[in-house]
């Protein structure tokens, strides 16, 4: 479960469909509804010429949401605070959207480095914006379909290549913020009657 922080015009997603060198994006996230002071994370993940940086740290509920929600400072610092704290200054960063989804996670036995996730019941919405209101928004994917991720440390295990070029299985980007953001803006568009306002 996660609720995704971005700019009041929404400039972090819209800056990172178009795909630059260099883009992040700010998360709080939970693994299941989480109570008060269940443990979650407040992630930073920066993707710099293709490569995923993925920094967090683990607070109680209440603790990171009066940090991101109330700009309250939590009871200790450190570097990825620091980072998150220019990113909420420089941005102005408010929750944007939440967005979850049911994973399998699996590790190769031999190598630590290579991690397939399977994805199913991605879903999001714009309004209440609190992880505590559990799961439950518009759907992303279509009935049946599964968002595979194949994440490397290093190179490609040949054994895998085999197996996806078999199965005609080819890299595509997807981002599921980015899927839901031009979700909404298709369903705000149909409410307008589907045209375009200045």
């Amino acid at each position: 479960c996660n609720i995704y922080f971005d700019t009041p015009d929404s400039r972090l997603i819209r800056t990172s469909l178009e795909k630059p060198v260099y883009k992040e994006k700010l998360r709080l996230r939970s693994y299941g509804t989480p109570e008060r002071n269940s443990t979650v994370f407040v992630e930073l993940k920066k993707k710099y010429k293709g490569v995923v940086y993925k920094r967090r740290e683990d607070m109680v509920l209440s603790e990171a949401e009066a940090y991101l929600y109330q700009g309250w400072k939590p009871g200790f610092s450190s570097q990825v605070l620091r980072e998150i704290d220019w990113l909420k200054y420089y941005g102005q960063i408010t929750p944007a959207m939440y967005i979850s989804y049911e994973r399998i996670a699996m590790n190769e036995v031999k190598d630590s480095g290579l991690r397939v996730t399977f994805d199913t019941n991605i879903l999001w919405r714009k309004e209440e914006l609190n992880l505590k209101e559990g799961s439950w928004g518009n759907p992303i994917l279509e009935p049946g379909q599964r968002l595979m991720e194949i994440k490397i440390a290093g190179a490609m295990p040949l054994w895998l290549g085999e197996i996806l070029d078999k199965l005609y299985i080819y890299p595509v980007s997807f981002s599921k913020y980015g899927r839901a953001y031009q979700d909404q803006i298709k369903q705000e568009m149909k409410n307008r009657g589907g045209k375009n306002c200045a």
